[in-house]
């Protein structure tokens, strides 16, 4: 695979804030788009304007039964814990971020990363693998 190529993954700086007058915020893409993309969370944290109060901040997606569940990701709280850092979290759009509780500002920050579908290259390595394995000598039993 070429390094800087079609195939080659790409990140686009992601960035939301939800306040009292914008509890929600959903990321979605193109359905007609042939990429996987990846929404990948780094940093959620209050901004200048925050109260000293309780902020939920909720992540609301399907589950494998194509059900809507809300799974709380952040509590944060000025004069305790007024950023959290999410490690990269990945989730596959679309997805809602939404303030459960509180009033604000919480910005959510990270990197959408697209990786491009079309690249045939997984099928020659697939067949160099396959030939691999039948170079290798056959398992044989333990002597006992």
């Amino acid at each position: 695979m070429e390094p800087h190529g079609p195939a080659c993954p790409g990140s686009v700086l992601f960035g939301c804030e939800l306040t009292a007058s914008t509890k929600s915020y959903t990321f979605q893409v193109d359905e007609e788009d042939d990429s996987d993309h990846i929404l990948a969370l780094s940093v959620v944290c209050l901004t200048d304007g925050a109260k000293d109060e309780c902020n939920v901040v909720e992540v609301v997606g399907r589950n494998h039964e194509n059900q809507e569940i809300a799974v709380p990701v952040a509590n944060l709280k000025l004069s305790c814990q007024p950023l959290l850092s999410l490690d990269n979290f990945k989730l596959q759009p679309p997805v809602t971020f939404r303030l459960a509780a509180g009033s604000g500002p919480v910005h959510l920050s990270g990197w959408h990363r697209i990786m491009h579908r079309e690249d045939a290259s997984f099928e020659d390595d697939d067949d160099l693998s396959e030939e691999d394995e039948k170079e290798l000598p056959p398992v044989m039993p333990a002597k006992k």
